[in-house]
Parts: C-alpha cells; structure tokens; sequence
C-alpha cells in the first residue's frame, strides 16, 4: 500500500494534474477509476470489466459496487451489512450519471441485496429520484426483482452478540464503511454509485447521506466526481460531495476541494472533533484525490489496467 503526502487538515493523496497539456506531465490513462476502502479495489476491477467490454461509466459504477453487495464478509454493505435496531437490514444506494445530472436512490431498502439495480431502474423508468421503505420494495418488485434473504449468518451471528448485550436495544450504532466510487471514461463521462447498509444497530428508518445526491455522490462531466464515506449525518450538513465538486467547478483541484469540504465538517459549531468523514473524487481532466479526518482510510485508484490501494492517514489539527 501506498501512503499519501501530507497536506492541509489530513494526509491527502493525489498524484495531481495528468491532463494532456503540453508541459510534459504525464497523460491520462483512461478509464480512471477511484473508490473507498480496500474492498473498492474488487469493485475497481468489475468496474474495468465493463469498460474493456464496451459498458458505459454509469454500467461501470453500478456493476462495480454490487461486487460488495454481494459480499457476505463485508459488514458495511449489501448481504453482508449488519442490521438495525430491529435486527433488519436496510438498505441504501444511489447512481448518478454526470451526463445528464440524472440520479436514482433507494433507502432502507429490504429484501434485495442489490440495491444499486434498484436505484438505476429508478432513475430509468420512474419520474422520481428517491423511493424510500415499502415503495422502494414495491417498486423492486414491479421492476422484476426477486426478493433474497439479505441478513447474513455472520450478520445475524453479530446481531444476536448486540442483543444480549443490549437486551433493552438501546446500544450506540456503530460503523460507516461506505462504497462509492466514481469512474471516468475515455470518452469524458463520469459517473457515480454509493451503496451500504447503513450503521449497525441503526434506528429502523435511519438514512446516512449515501443514497442523497449531493450528499454521498455527484458528478458532473464538465468538472468531475466525487463520494463520501464517514458519519452520514455530519457529512450532509455540508452538502459535501457536491461542495467538493463545486469547489472544483471554482478552479480547486480535487486535494483542494477535499480539504475545504473535511475543513467544513470538522468546524461546525459544537462538532466532536473525532468526528469521521472520508472524501475521493475526480476531475474531468483526470487528476483525483482523496482525504480523512477522524480515522485512517484507504482507497482504490485504478488508471487504464493499473489498480492500486492507497493509504491516508488522517492529520489531528493542533490547537
């Protein structure tokens, strides 16, 4: 694994500008693909399946994170997410196409364990942008989607180890290990794709900013792409993958962006300052970045058949 340089209020790893300008830096290779945490890296590799077989960005991004979906050793996400409360697994996701600033999301979602097929036929074939609970099952249901069991024996496992130790359901929830990522095509489209189940223990309905556009992902082809990962509820406060997006449209490069949307976060009046937000994104050009307060974290960058997972290690501001 890689380890970023430092750089504003977080160690922040970017290789910088690769764009095709004349000034002898180095050019893009194409796809471009960035995503969070380790298991963004399976996702990357799905992801350049599609491309390589002539899919498009947004094919790219929703086929690379149902690669976690499936995954029963992931606690974050899809089959394998630990459940609420309640012992349910809910479900979150969303795309968004940077072509036609189109999206689709689903929230606390159950039954299926592809979330993010759920989310795109929403953005195709409904007039809505988010279905939420029981709409988000019928919608599934009337798309042709067969409903699965989604709570995992190790899930289930760990649900019943919570319990015991909080019989009366009143334990804090735990965990925040988003998938997003964000995938640049040769021909200039961007798009992106979050998926999870949310906090552990959550309380039933609970909705982080993952399947929020604007929130835990957007993209637009004249500037770039970006999602989040980290405490939902602080990283929607700030609107934070479209600030760092807009940041960029400004002129910021990616690192830039990131480290004024983390400074953002971290700021806001009475915040604990542990709190725990996680940014990646990339530009139109190609260049891309990424940042973290609160906790180590790691991503997966892919550029044309070379993948790689890199480290950032988070910089406590002093004072």
């Amino acid at each position: 694994m890689l380890r970023g340089a430092a750089a504003g209020v977080g160690f922040l790893a970017s290789a910088g500008v690769r764009g095709q300008d004349g000034s002898g830096r180095a050019a893009v290779e194409f796809p471009v693909i960035i995503s969070t945490w380790p298991f963004g890296k399976a996702a990357n590799l799905e992801a350049l399946k599609i491309f390589d077989s002539g899919g498009t960005a947004l094919d790219a991004v929703e086929r690379g994170v149902m690669t976690a979906e499936a995954n029963p050793a992931i606690s974050t996400v899809g089959y394998g997410g630990f459940p609420n409360k309640a012992g349910i697994v809910e479900l979150d996701a969303a795309v968004f196409d940077g072509s036609t600033l189109d999206g689709g999301a689903v929230c606390a979602l159950t039954g299926f364990r592809h979330p993010v097929q759920i989310a795109r036929k929403v953005m195709e074939n409904s007039p809505h942008l988010i279905l939420v609970g029981e709409g988000a099952n019928l919608f599934a249901r009337e798309q042709g989607f067969s409903g699965e069991e989604t709570l995992s024996d190790g899930a289930r496992a760990a649900y019943q180890k919570w319990i015991k130790k909080h019989p009366d359901g009143q334990g804090e929830p735990e965990g925040h290990d988003t998938l997003g990522q964000v995938a640049l095509g040769s021909d200039g489209s961007i798009a992106a794709a979050c998926t999870t189940s949310g906090m552990a223990w959550k309380f039933p309905g609970r909705v982080g900013d993952s399947p929020i556009v604007g929130h835990g992902l957007y993209a637009d082809n004249s500037v770039g792409g970006c999602v989040a990962t980290g405490i939902g509820e602080e990283i929607s406060k700030v609107c934070g993958s479209f600030l760092v997006v807009e940041r960029m449209r400004q002129g910021a490069t990616p690192d830039e962006a990131i480290e004024e949307t983390l400074d953002r976060i971290r700021n806001r009046p009475g915040q604990n300052p542990a709190v725990q937000a996680a940014f990646v994104a990339l530009s139109s050009n190609g260049s891309w970045g990424a940042g973290a307060i609160g906790s180590n974290f790691h991503y997966a960058l892919t550029r044309g058949n070379q993948t790689e997972v890199i480290e950032v290690t988070p910089q406590q501001r002093k004072g």
